[in-house]
Formats: C-alpha cells, sequence, structure tokens
C-alpha cells in the first residue's frame, strides 16, 4: 500500500493522496464484539478512572485560564491577590491530579498477563479519551445544502456513523477491538470525501484527550481525529501484547507481533501526520515511542532464543550473550529518546526509569550468559574448535587480554578466570538496576520485576560464589563489554487498513456523477467526440478489473474559470470501493441499483499532466483540505 501524503493536524498543509479505501460488504459489523462500554476488567476501570481525570483537568485549565485573564485585565490589587490566591489553588489542584494521572499512567501490572509464569513486564499505553460528538445537525444541513437531497432522510446513516464512534471509545482489548478501530478509520475516509471540502467548514469541532497528560485538544480538522484514532490503534496494540504469555512460545510470537504492529501505527502516524495539538502525537513522542516498542520486541526476541536454544551448547550460550547485549543497546537508546529535552518532562518517570532498569539488566544477562558458555559448556573438540573460535572471534566489543584464543577455548582455567571476570562485572550491573529501580516509588511496587531483578543477581552470586577459587590471589580482570547480535531483526509493521472491509455508511447519496458532467477518457480513449451510445457501450462492457475514466465538471461561479481533470475507476459489482495497492487509485464501482459511490484524494504535489480523483459533487477549487 502506498503511504499518503503527509496530513496536518492543524488545519493546515497536505491532504493525503493515495490512501487505499475499502470495498465489500461486511458481514455484520465489527462494533458489537469489538466494544466493551460495560466491562469491569481492571483495563477498563483504569480507562474510566483516566477518563475521569481528563475531564477534572479540563475542568481545571478553565478556570485557570479565566483567572489568568482577570489577573491580566484588573488593575484592582485586592482583585488581584484574591485571584492569584485562586491561581494557587487551581495549579495546586491541577499538580495532584497530573500525578494521578501519571500513577495511572504507570499501572503496567494491570495490563499484564495473569499466569503463573514471571516476566519482566512491559510498557503499554493507555488510549486517548474523546468526548461525544454530535453530528446530526451539520450533517443534514450539509446533505440539503450541498447534495440537495433532504438531509432528515439521512438521519438513520448519521445515527449509525455516530453510534460506530461511540463504539470505538470503548474498543475491546483483543482483535475484534482492534477490528473497531480500524473500522471506523475507514469510515473517515469516506465521511471525509462527502462531507470536508475545502472551501466550507461543518464548524464541527473534533476533542481529544493527551494520552499522557490528559490535556484537552480540539480542531476543525479531520486529519486529527483520523491520528487520534491511529494513535489508539498503536495503544491497543501494546496492551495486546503486554497481556501474552511470554512464557510459552505463541505467547512470545503474539508479543512481538503486536509491538511490531504498535511500531508501525506510531511510524505511520509520524510520517502521514503533521503539527499534532497534543504532546502525545508530537514528532518527539511518537519517535520516542516507536523506538520503545521496537525495544519490546527485541526483548521478546531473545526471551524467545531462550526457550528455543539448547542450554547446554556453547554457541546458543554465546548468541544469547550477544542478544541480550543487543536488548541492551535498544534500551539505551530509548532512554536517550526519553530524556531530552522535549520528551523527559512529558514521559512518566516510571517509564523512564523501567527502561533504564532494563538496560542495565541486560547489560547484565549479556555478561552472565558469557560466563555461562565459559564456565559450564564442554571443552571444544578439535572438530568444533574452527567454528567456536569463529564466533569468539567476534564475540567481543574488544578482545580480552591474556592467552591466545586458540588457548583460551581449549584450557578450562583461562574459561574460567575470563568466565569469573564477566559474571563479576554481571553482579555489578545487575545491582545498578536494583539501585535505579529503588529509586522509583512507582516501580517498587511492582513485586514481578523485582522478583526477576532479584533472581538475576542471586544467579549470578551463586555462579561466582561456585567458580571462585580460594587460590586466586589475583584479582579479577576486566571483561570486555559483549557485542550486540540479532538473530530476528525487529520490522515496524506499518496498518493493513485492507484488512477491515467498510461499506461507505452514506453510500445512498449521489455517486458523484452528475447532470452537466463530461466523460472525455475512457481506458486512455479519447471520447471527447465519441457519440452518447459509443460512450455507454464502452462502460458497459467493463469487466471486473474496472475502467479508468475522465471527466470534467464545469465549475461554478464560486471556482476557477479553468475546468479540473478528474478520473475515477469503474467496473460492474457490488457498489463498493475496491482499493489498487499498486498505485492508489480509487475504483468506481458500476452497480445495477442507482447508488454506486465514488470517493476521492488528491496528491499535495501535481503538475498540470497529472490525473488525479476528486468528487463530482465538489463545489469550489480543489486545493489540499487540510
Amino acid at each position: 500500500m502506498m503511504p499518503p501524503e503527509e496530513e496536518s493536524l492543524d488545519g493546515g498543509g497536505d491532504r493525503d493522496g493515495g490512501l487505499v479505501l475499502l470495498q465489500g460488504l461486511k458481514s455484520g459489523s465489527t462494533r458489537k464484539q469489538g466494544c466493551d462500554p460495560f466491562a469491569q476488567t481492571q483495563r477498563s476501570k483504569l480507562q474510566h478512572r483516566r477518563a475521569r481525570i481528563n475531564q477534572q483537568i479540563n475542568k481545571e485549565m478553565r478556570m485557570r485560564a479565566g483567572a489568568e485573564n482577570l489577573f491580566r485585565a484588573t488593575s484592582n490589587n485586592k482583585v488581584k491577590e484574591t485571584v492569584a490566591l485562586e491561581l494557587s489553588y487551581v495549579n495546586s489542584n491541577l499538580q495532584l491530579l497530573k500525578e494521578e494521572l501519571e500513577e495511572l499512567n504507570s499501572s503496567m501490572d494491570v495490563y499484564q498477563n495473569d499466569s503463573e509464569s514471571i516476566s519482566v513486564p512491559m510498557i503499554p499505553l493507555g488510549l486517548k479519551e474523546t468526548k461525544e460528538l454530535d453530528l446530526l445537525a451539520p450533517l443534514k444541513d450539509f446533505i440539503s445544502e450541498h447534495y440537495g437531497e433532504e438531509g432528515i432522510l439521512f438521519e438513520k446513516e448519521i445515527k449509525e456513523f455516530m453510534e460506530l464512534r461511540q463504539a470505538m471509545r470503548t474498543p475491546s482489548r483483543n482483535e475484534a477491538g482492534l477490528e473497531l478501530l480500524m473500522e471506523y478509520y475507514n469510515q473517515l475516509y469516506f465521511l471525509d470525501s462527502r462531507f470536508f471540502p475545502p472551501t466550507k467548514s461543518l464548524g464541527v469541532f473534533f476533542h481529544w484527550y493527551d494520552s499522557l497528560t490528559g490535556v484537552p485538544s480540539h480542531q476543525r480538522a479531520l486529519a486529527f481525529e483520523k491520528g487520534s484514532v491511529l494513535f489508539n490503534i498503536g495503544a491497543l496494540h501494546t496492551q495486546i501484547g503486554a497481556r501474552q504469555d511470554r512464557a510459552s512460545l505463541p505467547g512470545l510470537n503474539q508479543a512481538i507481533d503486536a509491538f511490531q504492529k504498535a511500531a508501525g501505527a506510531f511510524n505511520y502516524l509520524k510520517e502521514n501526520f503533521s503539527n499534532a495539538p497534543s504532546l502525545d502525537m508530537s514528532a518527539a513522542s511518537l519517535n520516542m515511542l516507536v523506538r520503545l516498542m521496537v525495544a519490546q520486541v527485541q526483548e521478546c526476541v531473545f526471551e524467545k532464543m531462550t526457550l528455543l536454544r539448547a542450554q547446554h551448547d556453547f554457541l546458543a550460550r554465546l548468541q544469547l550473550a550477544q542478544e541480550a547485549a543487543r536488548v541492551e543497546d535498544v534500551y539505551s537508546l530509548v532512554h536517550q529518546t526519553m530524556t531530552q529535552a522535549h520528551v523527559k518532562d512529558y514521559v512518566p518517570f516510571s517509564w523512564t526509569t523501567m527502561v533504564h532498569v532494563k538496560s542495565e539488566h541486560f547489560k547484565a544477562l549479556s555478561h552472565y550468559f558469557a560466563a555461562i558458555a565459559l564456565c559450564d559448556c564442554p571443552v571444544a573438540s578439535d572438530a568444533e574448535l574452527p567454528e567456536q573460535e569463529k564466533a569468539f572471534i567476534q564475540f567481543h566489543v574488544t578482545m580480552p587480554e591474556g592467552p591466545s584464543l586458540h588457548v583460551l577455548l581449549q584450557d578450562p582455567e583461562e574459561r574460567r578466570k575470563l568466565g569469573k571476570a564477566h559474571l563479576k562485572k554481571a553482579i555489578m550491573k545487575h545491582e545498578e538496576a536494583m539501585r535505579i529501580h529503588g529509586l522509583c516509588k512507582i516501580l517498587r511496587k511492582m513485586d514481578i520485576l523485582q522478583e526477576v531483578l532479584s533472581f538475576a543477581h542471586k544467579r549470578s552470586l551463586s555462579k561466582y560464589s561456585e567458580i571462585d577459587h580460594e587460590e586466586d590471589f589475583f584479582e579479577t580482570g576486566d571483561a570486555p563489554d559483549v557485542h550486540p547480535k540479532t538473530h530476528q531483526k525487529p520490522e515496524i509493521k506499518s496498518p493493513n487498513f485492507s484488512q477491515v472491509k467498510v461499506t461507505d455508511i452514506f453510500h445512498r447519496l449521489e455517486a458523484g456523477l452528475k447532470e452537466g458532467d463530461y466523460i472525455i477518457l475512457v481506458n486512455g480513449k479519447d471520447c471527447r467526440w465519441s457519440k452518447h451510445a459509443e460512450v455507454v457501450q464502452l462502460l458497459k462492457s467493463t469487466g471486473e478489473e474496472g475502467v479508468e475514466i475522465g471527466v470534467i465538471t464545469l465549475q461554478g461561479s464560486e471556482g476557477p474559470k479553468a475546468a479540473d481533470k478528474k478520473a475515477a475507476a469503474m467496473s460492474s459489482g457490488s457498489g463498493m470501493l475496491k482499493s489498487n495497492k499498486e498505485n492508489s487509485r480509487k475504483s468506481l464501482m458500476n452497480s445495477k441499483s442507482a447508488s454506486t459511490l465514488l470517493v476521492w484524494s488528491k496528491k499535495s504535489k501535481r503538475s498540470k499532466k497529472s490525473t488525479y480523483g476528486v468528487p463530482f459533487t465538489a463545489v469550489g477549487d480543489n486545493e489540499a483540505m487540510y
């Protein structure tokens, strides 16, 4: 699928050109099984608390804005003192609400798997909250004014769309919930093409709350709605990934897939939407989220390796050490990103601490598995030695001091000494991870994380005591770091919008071709001088593959003098849209009924020779919508 051109979330910029829209009859909407507004799970209770705090933050911010305006406007010192006292009270309330919200965002244990297996917790995201939206009056008015149809006749469709929007506010934490969000996201493109012309505003504001701070934002641009839903698609993937039982191979594979799709959703949002009004959708925050998801994928890959690799094999142990080093590497990058100026004060402290803890923890594990490979695995035979030498020469960042590689691998005592050096470093890093963990009050409450760190530390101490000899008169040397390497590179999976096929709720509106339109091209053939019957015959002969037509609509007095060339694709079938991933052109299906469907998109950079799709019912010029 070709990506759309960048959409601006503040109402300025270029609208997407070429986003694939979908066709197909639904076998029943996903909204019933994908929505759980009354479910009393720990996760849903958390989300309801988040929604309540968001509303309180919104109320306090309005009070603060009013008080600040009064403070600036008045010259009465007594009034100023009273207002200053009120501002202090409001700011104190806001701080308490934001701290409560941060604690909710740090409640990672609620999203984790409830099996008895012990796994390091993953970081999930809460969903963005939104206000209810009443589209009944504005859409009815637009239908009457723009399409010349009685708006009241489309109340059923408008209410169906509003019900879909209401349902997607509380998606279930499973595939059905994801499909519900995707269904709504896809419907927004139909809505966009029909009701959001570039020359007129519906006067509808979309209200969304920041997922981490609760600060409200609102915009008229439909791109803000689309971007927020896309963010929630990514957030729901993080929750699905966090709940998997990672003690099993199927659970690990599902977690890897979920976090890769979360990374893809956030990356898609970063690349295709701009000028976000909320911090959670800013480029800096999305970049951090993409890196965090990739790191969590890499952690799952390490866990997968521990399940698949033989426990006594020398090369397998080296691979585990390098996988752990790779996890440390990516979490270090995430920690750097989280501590940057534009992100540091925004990301919950528990997140930053968790990432730092994991960085130190996996650094310790890389040294631990290096020590196990050297101390527990048997000395290589002559046949095994060349392969082990080849692997070991690329194992360390710098070559360890001491004997040659050949001697090191075949001398048990030399292997023990280097292994002991690795264990010493592992213990130091375990202790550093535990120290950092202790700095965060919220993480100290997470028993699972505490248990994992404590177990790893005790295991390294036990192994160190086992190989420590009384006759070791010399101080243990310093082991070089393990060279990071992975056998499964994380993949950033962009959203597959075509996986959920939807029917335009408003397909009963005009198909787009209006009286007075001129068909000038059929499959590239010039029809300007063809007879009416000849053009009709060409259109009727179309097959399932579709046919491209060029149409000219004469502009009214409000539009430009020159007519724009427009293209659509027609084919026989169900009256729905068919996607074309190669060129992202839209297809208009020629239904036997009168309700055929046409949608449009526009390119931000187009030449006079370009062919692009626009709504045949559009008024005025066709400049970029956003």
